[in-house]
């Protein structure tokens, strides 16, 4: 478990550094898809590159992947949302996606992403109140209503 992670503001200089992990961590799921492409996986991350909707997840100091929460017409949409192979599996998704949600519980928006089909991380986004909308042979597209927050 990290005890020290944080989210800075992505700037535009860490668009590649970025697109380099989208590449990693999305790999093993489009070669199984049938739908890996070397150029295509990095330059699908810079034609949708966000940075004012966009944060860098460090951990232990250093960077560890990113997060996208962008504005849309009914709630906000997650995307890009990558963590170094090397970190996944010891609770820093989970506490990067909890400090997102709470945020937007709080804000009263719905939260909407979409996951590659078979992808581990479909088991992460239901564990957090996920549920299908619908799905295809590559995507599975997913939502998450506001929860109720009680004021402290």
């Amino acid at each position: 478990m990290y005890t020290q992670w944080a989210l800075r503001p992505a700037v535009p200089a860490d668009v590649e550094t970025i697109a380099e992990l989208r590449a990693t961590v999305l790999r093993p799921d489009l070669e199984r898809l049938g739908r890996f492409d070397e150029h295509r996986v990095r330059q699908r991350f810079r034609d949708s590159w966000a940075p004012a909707h966009t944060s860098v997840v460090t951990a232990d100091g250093s960077f560890a992947g990113s997060v996208t929460l962008r504005p849309a017409e009914d709630g906000r949409v997650l995307e890009h949302f990558y963590l170094d192979p090397g970190r996944q599996g010891r609770g820093l998704g989970t506490a990067v996606l909890r400090a997102l949600l709470d945020r937007s519980d709080a804000a009263g928006e719905t939260i909407r992403l979409n996951v590659l089909n078979g992808s581990p991380a479909r088991r992460l986004y239901e564990r957090h109140g996920f549920t299908v909308e619908a799905e295809d042979p590559v995507d599975v597209f997913m939502v998450r209503p506001p929860r109720c927050t009680v004021p402290r």
